[in-house]
């Protein structure tokens, strides 16, 4: 059995390590220096550093290497996913392709379900999402994730070949929630973060983490996803992770902003793209996401934290 992982950053890389303790997998970079230092070194030090990686990895710039995976595993940004799968569509056909990226596309407003769709339309689709830190899962660290594809059979396939040890995955047929949940998160990281960081307390955050919540179930119900899978792992499970730890990129962007301090414009946070994609996709639904609005307007300095925080504090008052 082969797994293809499409991706060397560091959360492609973590995956690539965990499940080669399975079998062989071949990991796909754009890198030549990554892929030589995995080559020579063992490691991938500019994504993963610390970390050994094991023999059977097969490092590779020639995405060819791993199209003919048993499953492909796509572990690139939300915004580059598109252009990668284009380039490459006509080697991909009839595969089982599995997002591992989180977010929504900026210019089009789609998940990565419906990218894999529309530039390999053959594909079989499905998103791996839920709580996981790239050093963790690397480490050989215990955690749950959500496997979601709209075709159980395949579903089933997918979860015994990338379960591993230490990676237990539960399975779904919900892709839109999964996708929503794992999408949303980072955006409400993004603002518990800025909480932390201008000191307004834990009581805020939980209260913060609690109200993302239901704006994530509002917009994902109206999309047609299910509310129980946002209970679950690809939703509150990753929420608690990324809302309350500073590993989180997403979260870390809020602490900077919250603390009035710069923050490294080379890191990819996928929930700053998302934010901005959310909040002008859910006006012409009429799904009320004030979060989600505040966030992109500390992104675009349109507002203070502390004007945000007023703002959000005098919204009319309502049941729960």
């Amino acid at each position: 059995m082969k797994i293809g992982v499409a991706g060397s950053g560091a959360f492609g890389t973590a995956l690539a390590t965990s499940l080669a303790r399975n079998g062989p997998v071949a990991l796909w970079s754009r890198s030549k220096d990554q892929v030589a230092d995995i080559r020579q070194n063992g490691r991938n030090s500019a994504r993963l550093s610390g970390i050994d990686l094991p023999d059977n990895i097969t490092a590779t710039t020639d995405f060819s290497a791993i199209a003919d995976a048993d499953a492909v595993l796509l572990a690139v940004p939300m915004q580059q996913m598109r252009g990668v799968l284009t380039a490459n569509s006509g080697l991909l056909g009839q595969k089982r392709l599995v997002a591992c990226c989180k977010g929504i596309e900026l210019k089009t407003g789609d998940g990565p379900i419906s990218v894999i769709s529309q530039t390999v339309p053959d594909a079989v689709p499905a998103l791996l999402t839920g709580p996981s830190f790239a050093s963790e899962i690397a480490l050989g660290l215990p955690t749950a994730m959500t496997l979601a594809c709209s075709d159980a059979t395949i579903g089933r396939e997918l979860q015994k070949i990338l379960s591993t040890e230490t990676i237990r995955l539960y399975r779904t047929t919900d892709t839109t929630g999964a996708e929503i949940g794992g999408a949303l998160k980072n955006v409400m990281a993004i603002a518990c973060g800025a909480v932390i960081g201008a000191g307004l307390g834990n009581s805020a955050r939980a209260a913060l983490m609690t109200r993302g919540y239901a704006e994530m179930v509002r917009m994902a119900v109206v999309l047609g996803a299910r509310p129980d899978t946002l209970a679950g792992l690809s939703g509150f499970g990753d929420l608690a992770l990324t809302c309350t730890s500073d590993q989180s990129r997403n979260f870390r962007l809020g602490l900077a902003i919250g603390r009035g301090e710069a923050f490294d414009t080379s890191i990819t946070v996928e929930g700053a793209a998302t934010a901005r994609a959310v909040a002008e996709n859910s006006k012409p639904m009429n799904i009320e996401m004030p979060i989600t609005e505040s966030v992109v307007a500390l992104l675009d300095r349109k507002q203070t934290l502390n004007g945000v925080v007023s703002q959000l504090l005098n919204r009319t008052l309502k049941e729960e």
